[in-house]
């Protein structure tokens, strides 16, 4: 019975802070002024929403998830005055191994390829 009070609650909590920056963070004054480019001193010619290429996002998806696999790469070096040489050899070629997957099917699927 504790349980379902404290969700209760909780959703309540929630749901009135979420009204309540809803209602605080309401612009009613859109002037034209207030929309235009600060010190800009002359109209949008286009939009400053330009497309966004998803290439360049997947390549810094892959860089944060290799540099992220570094760092868990890096004990390897660390742990092997503490482990024997065959269970040093097996977790590091282990890691290797789904590292190398991983490039490999990142290149199968075209992801690392820059001009298509």
């Amino acid at each position: 019975m504790k349980l379902f009070q404290s969700i209760i609650m909780s959703f309540l909590l929630l749901s009135i802070l979420a009204i309540f920056s809803f209602l605080l963070s309401k612009k009613t004054n859109l002037d034209i002024n207030k929309t235009s480019p600060f010190e800009c001193g002359f109209s949008n010619f286009n939009s400053s929403r330009l497309s966004f290429s998803i290439h360049f996002f997947m390549v810094a998806i892959i860089f944060l998830m290799f540099d992220i696999e570094v760092a868990i790469m890096l004990p390897i070096f660390i742990s092997f005055k503490f482990m024997k040489v065959y269970q040093w050899m097996l977790t590091s070629l282990t890691i290797t191994t789904i590292i190398t997957y991983g490039l490999y099917h990142e290149w199968i699927n075209g992801v690392i390829e820059w001009s298509k």
